[in-house]
């Protein structure tokens, strides 16, 4: 009796990419959304009306900068401005040039696992804001935050904004609050961006525009796989499909085959055969109340300090600490 073949991958993507399309149901991470395309796919995606979840932000900042400053120095007045996943940093901007001009004692270390990302932030805040000290950290999230707290004891302010935590369920949220905790002191604040739970309707028009937008952003997956992974998807042979339940608050999106199909992806040496209306999930965008964030801090080890909402209620940045 032989042994199957083992699959050797030189990827991760490779890897997630080869599981999520042999298993069932189907699933592909939305974090392959994200190629030179997706991001600027991405970009088109946070200018559009619909997606209000940019410009909520963006007015806490704007409308509570000094509050905002206070608290980040109170205590200790030195402190690293921390920013997990910082990309073009255009929110984070307000808040430094306020830093900046207030002369509070600070430096900035964006993390971002793409080079390039963190390369064209320095340039832009090099050209705005001079005076900030940018120190840039490639790699993962909790990688790069092992390294800067090795370094000294200076307080850290964490930033984790645009409702990232949304991408994970409740239970790997939970495990990622945890890993950050763990790498706190008890006056670090991890500053964090919750989607609030709302009018449905709001919320499925964020991720369904009429432009089409965030299905190309979707699709944008399969394009990858064709290129760099040797596929023959035929794009317009799926369509993006948005739910969302009020209940849960959980918003998820698929891709639906509209025709039975099958997919060869040369690099994996698979064929990957749909059914007609056979789904591939690619992401979870999840919605919060109050009582969900003060559970999730909780079962973390952080508490709640304080929080900043936008005139409606509809997106609130939580202050947490260490319990």
């Amino acid at each position: 009796m032989h042994k199957p073949t083992q699959v050797l991958f030189e990827t991760q993507f490779e890897e997630d990419v080869h599981t999520g399309l042999t298993d069932f149901p189907k699933h592909l991470s939305s974090k392959y959304f994200y190629d030179e395309k997706g991001d600027r796919l991405f970009q088109d995606i946070m200018s559009m009306p619909e997606y209000y979840l940019t410009q909520k932000e963006y007015d806490i900042l704007l409308n509570h900068t000094a509050e905002i400053a206070q608290l980040f120095a109170s205590g200790n007045p030195k402190f690293k401005l921390i920013e997990l996943g910082a990309g073009d940093g255009k929110k984070t901007k307000i808040l430094l040039k306020h830093l900046s001009e207030n002369d509070f004692e600070f430096k900035y270390q964006p993390i971002d696992i793409s080079q390039s990302v963190l390369n064209g932030l320095e340039d832009s805040l090099q050209k705005e804001l001079p005076n900030v000290r940018v120190e840039p950290q490639q790699g993962t999230y909790f990688e790069a935050l092992k390294k800067i707290n090795s370094e000294n004891g200076t307080k850290k302010i964490i930033l984790f904004l645009g409702s990232n935590i949304g991408n994970l369920l409740h239970e790997q949220a939970i495990d990622f609050l945890k890993n950050v905790q763990e790498l706190m002191q008890d006056d670090d604040l991890l500053f964090i961006g919750f989607d609030m739970k709302k009018n449905p309707q709001t919320i499925l028009d964020a991720y369904n525009d009429p432009t089409g937008i965030t299905a190309a952003f979707n699709k944008n997956v399969l394009a990858r796989i064709n290129n760099e992974l040797g596929g023959n998807f035929n794009l317009d042979k799926f369509l993006h499909w948005e739910v969302y339940d009020p209940e849960t608050g959980t918003a998820k999106s698929y891709l639906v085959a509209k025709e039975a199909q099958s997919v060869r992806i040369d690099k994996l040496d698979v064929l990957i055969n749909f059914g007609q209306w056979e789904t591939i999930h690619t992401e979870i965008s999840q919605k919060y109340d109050d009582k969900v964030v003060a559970w999730l801090a909780e079962k973390a080890g952080l508490k709640i300090e304080t929080e900043f909402c936008d005139a409606e209620k509809h997106y609130k940045n939580f202050v947490l600490r260490k319990r």
